[in-house]
């Protein structure tokens, strides 16, 4: 998906792909949108509805700037930030454990994307495995950096696209795994690994001795059992024995559990000697988080204003979740594994008129409609590109987000089913 370079300019650099979200917001683009076009339903990207919702905080439209806060912050983020996720983390998932999270367990990002890349830029000459499907940024993420190899472990449609535990050990046994990154709830799927499975992921990541690197940005989002046995956040924290000796390193931020993806901030939890690896990383890659969103975002760290918000959101994407699975069931589409946590449903097109069975097709009839979804194929990361020589898995899903507001959703859906009735 590269662009060529001109031919009058130096081959210096290398092409670079753009990620398939970003891919297709470039193609959606190019037909007229832009955000906050009308006539547009953008069901494609993953970001949540950033106004009020019923019982949530207030939104903070007003940050205040002190003298202090235009100076650099330290490139691991600010103490009482650290502090304050720290405790957070505590709180909710450690209480009357031994073994406490403190400011040295945390580090501070300019977003998800930033978080990632500096836990990936520390990683050293292991095998990483990572999950089929999963988030499409990962691709580019396990290539760069060429210390470690990244091998592809496919979870299949009909176990709900996971690995049992017996499953997860073969895999990093028979393969010699090192570390293993995901994304938990799952982009794209909406699997949510929890409860005694999560557990036991943990234990078998201890005794095997393999990272666990989990992006929880999703973990506000749960449905049916996951929200009424898990509460309001799920994290793999609540299984870890010592936190500076469990090879477990978890990613969040305010993106998607706090619906403020503009801001740009993140945070990574782990043991103390990755914390400081990952900071060396950051001092080279990125500088550091900016200092005045950290200094805006303490209050809701605060765990009475996430726990708030998490509640908030699992009432309203939980609504949008069963008129999404509904209306999909109606035009034909099969979800056959209903997400538990996340805003997607990973839908299968095979069912369809042939025209709309291939997900790229249906991503761009759905453009020539003003709708925007995801192709499946995405999300089959290939870093490197080496299965490209064979047909996606993936090919005849579509990735459908409820992110958006009921009505920017519902409209979408009725373009996306008179679409599939004109075919």
């Amino acid at each position: 998906m590269a662009d060529a370079p001109p031919a009058n300019l130096p081959q210096t650099f290398r092409p670079v792909p753009r990620t398939g979200v970003i891919y297709v917001m470039t193609e959606a683009a190019s037909m007229g949108f832009s955000y906050g076009a009308p006539g547009w339903s953008n069901l494609g990207q993953g970001a949540p509805e950033t106004g009020p919702l019923p019982g949530a905080p207030a939104r903070i439209n007003r940050i205040d700037i002190d003298e202090a806060a235009h100076e650099y912050a330290p490139v691991g983020g600010l103490l009482d930030l650290r502090e304050a996720v720290a405790a957070l983390y505590n709180a909710r998932y450690r209480r009357g454990l031994p073994s406490q999270y403190t400011a040295e367990n945390v580090a501070i990002s300019g977003g998800g994307r930033v978080g990632l890349t500096r836990v990936v830029a520390s990683l050293g000459r292991v095998h990483v495995g990572h999950l089929l499907p999963d988030y499409t940024a990962y691709e580019e993420l396990l290539e760069i950096f060429r210390a470690f190899v990244p091998i592809p472990i496919i979870a299949e449609e009909e176990d709900g696209f996971t690995l049992s535990p017996a499953a997860l050990r073969k895999e990093i046994v028979g393969k010699g795994l090192g570390a293993l990154l995901l994304s938990n709830p799952c982009n794209p799927t909406g699997h949510a690994l929890r409860g005694g499975a999560l557990r036991a992921w943990v234990d078998t990541a201890r005794s095997l001795g393999c990272t666990l690197i989990l992006d929880e940005f999703y973990s506000h989002y749960l449905y049916g059992d996951a929200a009424r046995d898990d509460g309001p956040s799920l994290s793999a924290a609540r299984y870890v024995q010592d936190v500076d000796a469990d090879p477990v390193v978890l990613i969040d931020g305010l993106t998607k559990n706090w619906r403020y993806p503009g801001w740009r901030l993140s945070w990574t939890v782990g043991p103390k000697d990755v914390i400081s690896r990952i900071t060396s990383a950051g001092s080279f890659l990125d500088g550091g988080p900016p200092h005045p969103i950290q200094r805006a975002a303490l209050p809701m760290i605060e765990q009475a204003w996430a726990d708030a918000e998490a509640l908030a959101i699992q009432a309203e994407f939980g609504r949008k979740r069963e008129l999404v699975l509904g209306r999909l069931r109606a035009m034909g589409i099969g979800v056959s594994a209903p997400p538990t946590g996340a805003f997607y449903a990973f839908a299968d097109l095979s069912a369809l008129p042939p025209s709309l069975q291939d997900g790229m097709d249906f991503f761009r009839a759905a453009l020539a409609e003003q709708v925007i979804v995801v192709p499946g194929k995405f999300f089959d990361v290939d870093p490197g590109r080496r299965r490209d020589h064979i047909p996606s898995r993936l090919r005849s899903y579509v990735r459908v987000s409820f992110g958006p507001n009921a009505e920017t959703l519902t409209a979408g859906l009725d373009r996306l089913d008179a679409l599939i009735r004109r075919a």
